[in-house]
């Protein structure tokens, strides 16, 4: 495999995780949300659920962990990129569809 087909093919995979946790992050707070408005809304006791919005959470704190470690990974896999192909730099958006369509045909 060509080196620049590598570099496109990782740093889309890059991207789409990096994308992926910021929807999981969004879709967690969208239903913390949800909850503590049905909560309140139902006229429920206001500690109903208190354990459940603990865990959820905690789910959310895991994923800004994650997601901390993937900016890691992200800065890693550039230093990687330098010491390979002697450069340093992200793919642009654009760039990275292109070069994965012509991959794969």
């Amino acid at each position: 495999m060509d080196i620049s087909v590598a570099t496109m093919r990782i740093a889309r995979d890059v991207s789409r995780a990096e994308i992926a946790l910021n929807e999981a992050l969004i879709a967690q707070s969208d239903l913390y949300g949800q909850l503590l408005r049905a909560r309140k809304e139902t006229e429920s006791d206001p500690f109903l659920g208190h354990v459940e919005l603990l865990r959820l959470m905690k789910a959310q704190q895991s994923l800004l962990a994650s997601s901390g470690d993937l900016a890691r990974v992200h800065g890693g896999l550039l230093d990687v990129q330098q010491v390979v192909a002697g450069i340093r730099e992200c793919p642009e958006s654009g760039a990275l569809a292109e070069t994965a369509e012509q991959a794969v045909a």
